[in-house]
């Protein structure tokens, strides 16, 4: 059980740090931020190392063709994998299928356009414009594998367990606490004055919304909600989470806008328990 889309920031090669970190069962788990679920997939295969225990899970994102495909695949993937199965790897096909308005498609449809423009743009990136709009270019693979049904059928087993919906992080979470885990994974807060990759969905998440999200952890802290969350680490980040526990871990990244900033980045992994302060870790 794996992740479906690939999406920058995405948590895979992250999981053992994270994992380590969570609480081998919990009443709700919570995503707020869901993009690729690494996390969530990893932790509903009961059949995998990192399986934990949930009564019930909760994903949410602010982009909504990703929303609408995860809740295709869970209630549909045969039908989302039949629209899938009439695509092919080609440049006209890429750019027609790019101006598609995905809320004109059903939502099998509209789940296999994503899907579909995912495994085949440039480097794997979603980047929407001010607008919404899907403006990646076409990628140059030499077999990208468009339709995976086994994962696609893998997938909607685990998405069965969750509900999964297009919310702003503070809608999600009102409601949790005792006996409650949320992992936050919001997009990354700049490393640099020229760095700005925020764009996964219309309206982006600047520095005030990072400040409205610390609000929101130090709040389900004091409810008794157990909160991870990750970030880039920055002098920014440091400060916003510095009451709380922060590992500095160094991970791979493959998706960058930029292709100079590929490679290995400090990240942090913020705990709202354990001893305040930071620990440096580095190791991936």
């Amino acid at each position: 059980m794996r992740p479906i889309v690939k999406w920058a920031g995405g948590k895979t090669k992250l999981l053992a740090q994270l994992v380590a970190r969570m609480p081998g069962e919990m009443r709700t788990y919570a995503e707020p931020f869901s993009g690729g679920a690494a996390l969530f997939f990893a932790i509903a295969d009961q059949s995998e190392k990192y399986a934990r225990k949930f009564d019930r899970a909760i994903l949410a994102d602010r982009n909504e063709d990703l929303v609408i495909t995860y809740n295709a695949v869970k209630h549909d993937a045969d039908a989302v994998i039949r629209e899938l199965a009439e695509y092919k790897y080609d440049r006209d096909l890429f750019y027609a299928t790019r101006e598609k308005d995905p809320k004109t498609l059903t939502d099998p449809a509209r789940a296999a356009r994503l899907l579909f423009l995912n495994r085949t743009c440039f480097n794997g990136l979603w980047r929407v414009n001010s607008k919404g709009k899907f403006n990646v270019p076409f990628g140059r693979y030499k077999n990208p594998t468009i339709c995976d049904a086994d994962a696609l059928r893998a997938a909607s087993r685990a998405l069965a367990r969750a509900d999964i919906v297009h919310s702003d992080f503070a809608d999600v979470t009102r409601d949790l606490g005792r006996g409650d885990f949320i992992y936050f994974d919001p997009p990354y807060a700049p490393v640099s004055s020229t760095a700005d990759f925020t764009a996964y969905a219309a309206g982006g998440f600047g520095h005030d919304d990072q400040v409205r999200l610390t609000t929101e952890v130090e709040a389900l802290q004091r409810r008794g909600a157990l909160v991870m969350l990750s970030n880039a680490d920055t002098p920014a980040t440091r400060a916003l989470y510095k009451g709380f526990t922060l590992a500095v871990v160094g991970v791979s990244r493959s998706i960058n806008s930029d292709a100079s900033k590929r490679g290995e980045t400090a990240e942090l992994i913020v705990t709202t328990w354990g001893t305040p302060g930071i620990i440096e870790e580095r190791a991936s």
